[in-house]
């Protein structure tokens, strides 16, 4: 036998699974240190770590001595390492998160001796549309894929084309995936008869000429000893993946084409059901991801001081850590889930922290009583901010030009009274500091001790004279100054700031101008409550029935349904029903039960109006329903499917709370609940204005088209349920998401999981997977019992999804609130710009400082070529790879870079500021 098959020894190193972390790398540690010693003594050994930096990592930490073995071994090319930091779920993290993993990978391989360069995917469920992009662009010719591929693929390679027409040449896995060569050396007995039956089944994929690539390996596995010897007696040879595709040029021409994202069930499972296992970990995500990408880096680029660059560093190596394809897809046992989640939280907590440090600098040179209001988004935002206030004077801009408010809470004045040895109360005093608050002033009458606190204070005052004064008290009382929280519409400048604070009425109006404060609105509650007449956005007006803001009227019926009618004349009628329904599947995969019952209609409805406007008008509907505990007979019998649901019901009330802001297209959805039951899936549903043929979802750099089925064929039922990162859209109605949310549309409704709860990491017998997808453990954390909160929003429209792009960005990026630090006596700061990134379609994704150099990235959302505006006192720019790699300078021009952008074009650009 010839040389024809090429043996690529490798082990798929699943971080952290059925097992947690610490105790998965145990065995990495010695399944590394027999490969280093066997490749050592055997000149001729190759070995393929996984694509992933994160092996080499967890080994070097416990085997920091050997870190010369392994770059000797890289640097002759046995041993491939990287490109990846970690193997990571496509789907379940943000396009920029990919793109951090793949540089943070490829920078730690290149001082080992250089990353395997190869987009190696082995595992994932699925892939995303733009990854062919993102590998080139990362200067990766190649990739190699197993599970998504779908069935018109009949050969081993093929042309994978993003949707900017990026086209890399793709090595499929086929006949076992990653261990399609894993049975070849079990042992020397009939090793050429094994060996000659892989040839047969390989060429009917390669063809009859080249070289057959073997994957030796599968999960946590090293290699069989003897293993040069049995590859020599059939005349193969070992190589490391690189090696194999080496032998292949870039070139795509002749090769099959795909397009877009895999997701076929055709040739392997792709476990659709981690995108809604437990949920919390998704919103975790989502939250920690937007943290660091687009309030810390951009806001530390831009108004910081000395850049944090370590502490962004450890909240990205926490973010990349969690992306992994066994971990934010929570298809591990609780404690790998447990470790993921309190790993995000950390990520989260430094990109606060980086937050925080830069807006209290913003706030010092602000006014003590004013507040600083900060803009995350990169174009001018005029949109509602929640401020927290003292007393109740009108709030004025840094012009003096009035805010449009709206009280929406006012807080307790009298925080204590009570009788109380006044010595007592004299040990609840630090400083000046009393309940929380600053004490301003006190006062002795009678038997009674009256503080009175505010937020700040520049009051001095003498214990030993109020120890001297409170003879005879029995008495004390705490008055805090009167605060309210109230909603501001105020306009901000791009990635910039403004400033407003409160003004006496006086000042704002004048002393005898009466008919300068505009006419009180219908229904408002408080003088304060507000437009300017001059203001382009209507008021929004609402009761325990009807909220409108004159661009989209909610109706709410008697059973808590939504009606909602846009500007343009498109209606939804029916939407926010809540459909709980069995689920005896598992962690990878929902399954009904056999008899299942569905529970859609609620026992009682309950409506409460919380605002009724002019800012903000919301109204709390809640429903209470009867729903199944439990599937039935699960405890005792895991590995039979559930024929049916327990018959013993929960009450659970799932309040939705139903808010319209003005000037916002969309109206804002917070549905809640206790979930106090086991083996279910909750769902919100949305009738389409239309029926559908397709659904819209935004994912990592991209708007993928989806049918509404999904392609089967390998085993797993192919239910058409998908991930949307941002937004889905279909039939005329948009749903805004804070996290990637599992979504499913048939012709008439759209339907959005909230939970799913489930009791096993894998089932033997799962009804809509036959084979098992990983061991029979028990996982009753996933469960997910609880509080469970979910915002969203929905957005009728007519046209093009193109409009929903903005409407998400502001959906998913608050303004900011900071209150001033600085002395009373500063001037109001003026607003001020910090970059303005516009154009059709165009989203910034990232904004950092790279070596003295601001890095911008920037996606083009569009089908059609655009151009991306940016303007901010530019200096200087030039082109940069996703690795940050400088290219060619670009020309700026009166401050602003003009960029072309071809359609779906992620492009990345340094600049320094004048």
């Amino acid at each position: 036998m010839s040389t024809e098959i090429v043996v690529v020894p490798h082990t798929h190193w699943d971080r952290e699974w059925y097992e947690p972390f610490q105790r998965f790398r145990l065995r990495l540690v010695a399944l590394l240190d027999e490969v280093l010693d066997t490749m050592e003594r055997e000149p001729d050994y190759h070995f393929t770590l996984d694509g992933q930096l994160a092996c080499v990592d967890d080994y070097l930490e416990v085997r920091p001595e050997n870190r010369d073995r392994v770059a000797a071994l890289v640097k002759s090319g046995r041993l491939a390492v990287g490109p990846w930091q970690i193997l990571l779920d496509e789907f379940l993290c943000s396009g920029e998160n990919i793109i951090r993993n793949l540089e943070l990978g490829m920078s730690r391989a290149d001082k080992l001796g250089g990353a395997m360069p190869v987009g190696y995917l082995p595992d994932m469920f699925g892939h995303t549309a733009q990854m062919p992009q993102i590998l080139r662009k990362a200067g990766l010719l190649h990739a190699c894929v197993y599970r998504g591929v779908p069935s018109s693929v009949t050969t081993d390679a093929f042309a994978w084309t993003a949707p900017d027409g990026t086209a890399l040449r793709t090595q499929y896995l086929p006949a076992g995936g990653y261990g399609n060569g894993a049975h070849l050396f079990h042992d020397t007995e009939g090793l050429k008869e094994r060996a000659a039956s892989f040839v047969r089944t390989m060429r009917e994929w390669h063809g009859p000429a080249g070289s057959l690539l073997a994957m030796y390996g599968t999960d946590h596995s090293a290699p069989v000893r003897g293993l040069p010897e049995m590859v020599a007696a059939i005349g193969a040879r070992m190589d490391t993946l690189s090696g194999y595709i080496s032998a292949y040029s870039g070139d795509v021409e002749g090769l099959p084409q795909v397009h877009g994202e895999l997701r076929s069930h055709a040739r392997a499972n792709i476990l659709p059901g981690v995108i809604s296992i437990r949920p919390h970990v998704k919103q975790a995500m989502g939250r920690a991801e937007r943290m660091v990408e687009r309030y810390a880096e951009p806001l530390a680029a831009l108004w910081g001081d000395e850049w944090p660059g370590r502490f962004l560093d450890m909240a990205w190596w926490r973010l990349v850590d969690a992306s992994g394809h066994d971990s934010v897809t929570g298809c591990g046992v609780d404690d790998t889930a447990q470790q993921v989640a309190a790993r995000i939280a950390e990520a989260e907590h430094l990109g606060q922290a980086v937050r925080d440090m830069v807006t209290a600098r913003l706030a010092e040179a602000a006014p003590s009583g004013s507040i600083v209001i900060v803009n995350p988004t990169p174009k001018t935002r005029s949109g509602i901010v929640t401020l927290d206030v003292a007393g109740s004077d009108p709030l004025v801009d840094a012009t003096g030009a009035p805010v449009p408010t709206q009280p929406l809470e006012y807080a307790a004045t009298l925080l204590l009274d009570a009788e109380m040895d006044p010595a007592v109360a004299l040990t609840f005093v630090h400083g000046t500091e009393l309940y929380g608050q600053h004490i301003t002033d006190w006062s002795v009458e009678g038997d009674t001790l009256t503080f009175t606190v505010a937020r700040e204070t520049s009051v001095v005052f003498d214990m030993d004279d109020l120890r001297a004064a409170i003879d005879g008290v029995t008495r004390v009382r705490i008055i805090a100054e009167p605060r309210r929280t109230v909603a501001a519409l105020v306009q901000v400048p791009p990635l910039g700031h403004t400033t407003v604070r409160t003004a006496p009425r006086s000042e704002v109006y004048g002393p005898t101008d009466a008919t300068a404060e505009p006419t009180a609105l219908p229904g408002e509650h408080h003088p304060a409550c507000w437009l300017r007449s001059d203001s382009a956005t209507l008021p929004v007006r609402g009761d325990e029935r009807v909220l409108d803001n004159g661009l989209l009227r909610v109706v709410i019926a008697d059973d808590g349904l939504l009606d909602l009618h846009a500007e343009d004349g498109t209606v939804v009628t029916g939407a926010g029903r809540i459909v709980d329904g069995g689920d005896v599947g598992d962690t990878y995969n929902y399954a009904p039960p056999q008899a299942d019952l569905v529970v859609s209609q609620p026992v009682s409805v309950e409506t409460d109006l919380i605002y009724s406007g002019p800012l903000v008008a919301a109204v709390d509907v809640r429903r209470t329903y009867r729903w199944p505990v439990a599937g039935e007979g699960l405890d005792g019998a895991p590995e039979v499917p559930a024929a049916n649901r327990r018959a013993e019901m929960e009450e659970i009330v799932v309040t939705m709370r139903v808010e319209l802001r003005a000037g916002e297209p969309f109206v804002r959805l917070r549905v809640e609940f206790d979930n106090r039951c086991d083996d279910h899936r909750v769902r919100l549903h949305v009738p389409l204005p239309k029926p559908a043929t397709e659904s819209y979802a935004e994912g990592q750099f991209a708007v993928v088209t989806r049918a509404l089925t999904s392609e089967g064929g390998c085993g797993e039922t192919p239910l058409p349920t998908f991930p949307a990162s941002s937004w889905v859209a279909a039939g005329g109605v948009a749903a805004l998401l804070e996290h990637v949310t599992e979504y499913e549309v048939n012709d008439d409704e759209l339907a959005l999981t909230l939970l799913r709860s489930v009791g096993y990491l894998s089932r033997n017998r799962n009804a809509l997977r036959p084979e098992p997808a990983g061991p029979q453990l028990p996982t009753p954390a996933a469960q997910s019992r609880g509080l469970r909160t979910v915002n969203l929003a929905l957005m009728p429209f007519q046209g093009s999804w193109e409009k929903v792009v903005p409407q998400a960005e502001t959906f998913r990026h608050d303004l900011l609130a900071v209150p001033g630090l600085g002395d009373r006596s500063l001037p109001m700061p003026q607003p001020a710009a910090g970059l303005s990134v516009t154009g059709d379609g165009v989203v910034m994704t990232s904004l950092r400082d790279r070596d003295g150099w601001l890095e911008l990235r920037v996606v083009a959302m569009t089908p059609d070529p655009t151009e991306a505006v940016i303007a901010g006192g530019l200096q200087e720019a030039r082109h940069a790879d996703l690795r940050g790699r400088p290219g060619d300078p670009l020309e700026v021009t009166d401050g602003t870079l003009r960029l072309p952008l071809g359609p779906w074009e992620i492009a990345t650009v340094q600049f320094r500021k004048l």
